[in-house]
């Protein structure tokens, strides 16, 4: 596919930084690269504030929205928020990150404490609405990969130093 606008999402643990020269990278493949900084923001306030700068940067669509880390599980209702918007979301991609998961009911027991913890962040049950893929860097992210490859979608594993080149072609194929 190709992206109008390619969106990098850091962790919300991260900074911007995390990227190092990839979004320049990118851009000097001919990309229009935005990569929003959204620092001390987890769960749905790091989604609304990343809303926000994605809108206030007038991307054009479709996007492809990229997360990393603890940003994949978030890429869901960043690309609700991107729809209401009405900018539509071409795919997604991973990179060493978390997958969304649909959780129809608690997923922890309540241990006696008299309540259950639930998913901070939903994610659709018609998810994902686009394809997906996943870039594998590490071994902390073996799990998540293997998740991906079951879910057939293409994985990854470039080296460290390939990897704007890597995504562009991961993007490509999507």
């Amino acid at each position: 596919m190709t992206p109008g606008t390619l969106v990098l999402l850091h962790g919300p643990l991260d900074t911007v930084a995390a990227w190092g020269q990839l979004p320049e990278t990118l851009r000097s493949y001919g990309l229009v690269v935005v990569a929003p900084d959204v620092r001390g923001e987890d769960g749905m306030r790091y989604v609304a504030r990343a809303a926000l700068i994605i809108a206030a940067s007038a991307p054009k669509a479709p996007l492809v929205l990229v997360g990393h880390g603890a940003a994949g599980p978030l890429l869901p209702s960043i690309a609700a928020a991107q729809r209401a918007a009405h900018r539509s979301v071409g795919a997604y991609v991973f990179v060493d990150a978390q997958l969304p998961m649909v959780l129809r009911a608690p997923q922890t027991p309540d241990h006696g404490h008299g309540h259950q913890r639930v998913q901070e962040v939903p994610v659709p049950e018609d998810w994902p609405d686009a394809p997906c893929g996943y870039l594998h860097l590490s071994t902390a992210y073996d799990q998540e990969a293997r998740q991906a490859r079951l879910r057939g979608w293409p994985v990854t594993s470039p080296e460290q130093a390939d990897l704007p080149q890597a995504l562009h072609q991961l993007i490509i194929t999507l």
